[in-house]
């Protein structure tokens, strides 16, 4: 399973960059067919460890993304590939992982996130701006799913992702942003579900 993970992992980068495999392989100083047998064929199952440095290293990813093993000072936190809307929201049927962001043991520990329970998530929209903006990047903590009114929450809603904060209201919650523009929207209970609680977020300056 997690050698059907590493090549799906490589697969995405190679599309998203637009890179031929036969391009790549000579990268290596292998045949022009290898990395694509590697994907089709599953051959060889996992790259070897110095084809997979030198790949990590052509690409600019963390090794671990292609199989490597964690870094001791890093934790791989798996990233969800769908944007957790802070404005109109995202629609999905389920979760796609993507490439996994590293973080500090330390950072987790002082947040009090276990590695377990946290998820990568990428803002969209400013219906939480000045607090969050559009392409900032959210740590989920799916452990604290009690609704206060101090924290903001990813929460689903019929399919869509939000981050928003909560207040308890009769019959539901009430979803909130910090972006006045945006009105307050009344949920019924039993039509949403609480991912988690945000504890960290990173911002591109």
């Amino acid at each position: 399973m997690e050698a059907d993970v590493h090549r799906a992992n490589f697969a995405k980068l190679v599309a998203q960059r637009g890179l031929r495999l036969a391009t790549l392989s000579r990268v290596l100083g292998r045949n022009p067919a290898y990395l694509q047998q590697y994907l089709m064929r599953g051959s060889p199952r996992e790259l070897p460890e110095r084809d997979r440095a030198r790949l990590a290293e052509y690409l600019g990813v963390d090794e671990t993304v292609l199989g490597g093993r964690a870094r001791g000072d890093l934790v791989p936190v798996p990233r969800i590939d769908l944007a957790a809307s802070a404005g109109p929201g995202g629609w999905a049927e389920e979760e796609t992982l993507q490439l996994p962001f590293a973080f500090p043991p330390a950072l987790l520990r002082q947040l009090g996130v276990r590695p377990e329970a946290a998820s990568m998530v990428r803002v969209a929209g400013d219906s939480m701006a000045p607090t969050l903006n559009d392409g900032d990047e959210i740590l989920v903590d799916r452990d604290r799913c009690r609704i206060d009114p101090r924290g903001i929450f990813v929460v689903r809603v019929e399919g869509e992702l939000l981050v928003k904060r909560l207040r308890a209201a009769i019959g539901g919650v009430e979803m909130v942003s910090d972006n006045p523009q945006h009105p307050v929207r009344h949920v019924r209970s039993g039509s949403f579900q609480l991912i988690g609680r945000v504890a960290w977020l990173g911002r591109a300056l």
